[in-house]
């Protein structure tokens, strides 16, 4: 079995991380996030009250940027261990 390519598996985890965040940023724009959240946490058999704040598109842009590098590095730390720790 080969080696885990950190780079590849750094940019699956980050693209993945990126778009699960484009899509929330789009339910934001749309002002589809408090009506989801509550329906969310009613499955949990939970309620609080929360404010959502006016959509920012800078923010979400951020939030995207930030989360596709974060997952980037999760994804390249997780199969650097991953290499480290399988026998060939």
């Amino acid at each position: 079995m080969k080696k885990m390519c950190k780079n590849s598996v750094g940019l699956v985890l980050g693209l993945f991380f990126a778009l699960v965040h484009l899509v929330w940023a789009i339910l934001a724009a749309a002002g589809a996030v408090k009506p989801l959240m509550d329906w969310v946490l009613s499955m949990h058999m939970v309620q609080f009250d929360f404010g959502v704040l006016a959509f920012d598109l800078g923010k979400s842009a951020m939030l995207v940027v930030m989360t596709f590098v974060c997952g980037y590095v999760c994804g390249w730390v997780f199969s650097a261990i991953w290499n480290l720790l399988r026998k060939d």
